[in-house]
C-alpha cells in the first residue's frame, strides 16, 4: 500500500512536471498561471502545492529534471563506441548531449529557459544559466587537464583555454538552434562540428 502510495504521489508529481512544460512552453512563465498547470495536468492546486512550493520551485525542479552532468554523459556513451583517450572521452560525452537535446522534454524545457522565461519574483533566468554553465564548466575542467599532462592538447594550448573554448562553442551552437530548430538537426550538424573543433585541437603528434 505505502509502495503504491508512493508510486501514485511520484507520477503525480510528473504530471505537474509535464503540465508546466507544455504550459511554460506556449504561454512564457511569467504569464502561465498555477491554475493553468493544475488544469492542465487535470489536478486541483491543492495537489500543486502538495508537491511545489509556488511557482519558482516547480521551474526549478523542471530544469533539475533536463540537467545533463557530465559523468552521467560519459556514462551514457555506448560500449561499441569507446573513447580512445581522455580528449575523446570529452568529444564523445558531448555528442550524447547533443542527441539529448533533441528529445521533446530537453528541447522544451531549455527553449523555456532561453526564450519564455521572464524575470518573475524570484526566477532570474540569467542567474539560472549563468549558474548551469558554471557547473557545466567546471565539470569539464579536470578531463582537460588530464588530456593536457597526457600530451593530448595541440602545443601551446592550455587546459583552462580548451575547456572555456568548448563551452563557448557549445553555447553559441544551442542557442542557435533554439531560435529555429527546424532549420538543421543539433545531432547531424552540430556533431560535424563538435568533431572537427576537436581535430583542430588535438596534438598533432
Amino acid at each position: 500500500m505505502v509502495g503504491r502510495t508512493r508510486a501514485e504521489a511520484e507520477a503525480t508529481r510528473e504530471a505537474l512536471l509535464d503540465a508546466a512544460e507544455i504550459v511554460f512552453y506556449d504561454k512564457g512563465v511569467a504569464r502561465a498561471s498555477l491554475q493553468d498547470i493544475a488544469r492542465q495536468a487535470g489536478l486541483t492546486r491543492g495537489a500543486l502545492y502538495w508537491h511545489f512550493e509556488g511557482k519558482a520551485d516547480l521551474f526549478r525542479a523542471l530544469l533539475e529534471r533536463v540537467r545533463m552532468p557530465f559523468e552521467e554523459l560519459v556514462e551514457a556513451i555506448p560500449d561499441h563506441q569507446p573513447a580512445e583517450n581522455e580528449l575523446d572521452e570529452i568529444r564523445l560525452a558531448c555528442l550524447q548531449g547533443l542527441e539529448r537535446l533533441e528529445r521533446p522534454h530537453y528541447r522544451r524545457v531549455h527553449a523555456i529557459l532561453f526564450h519564455r522565461c521572464e524575470f518573475f519574483a524570484d526566477i532570474n533566468p540569467v542567474a539560472m544559466l549563468s549558474e548551469l554553465s558554471r557547473e557545466s564548466i567546471a565539470s569539464t575542467l579536470p578531463r582537460f587537464q588530464a588530456a593536457e599532462a597526457a600530451g593530448e592538447l595541440r602545443n601551446g594550448l592550455a587546459a583552462t583555454t580548451a575547456n572555456e573554448l568548448l563551452h563557448s562553442t557549445l553555447r553559441g551552437l544551442i542557442h542557435g538552434w533554439h531560435l529555429d530548430t527546424e532549420a538543421y538537426s543539433l545531432v547531424e550538424v552540430g556533431s560535424d562540428l563538435i568533431n572537427q573543433w576537436f581535430r583542430l585541437i588535438a596534438s598533432r603528434a
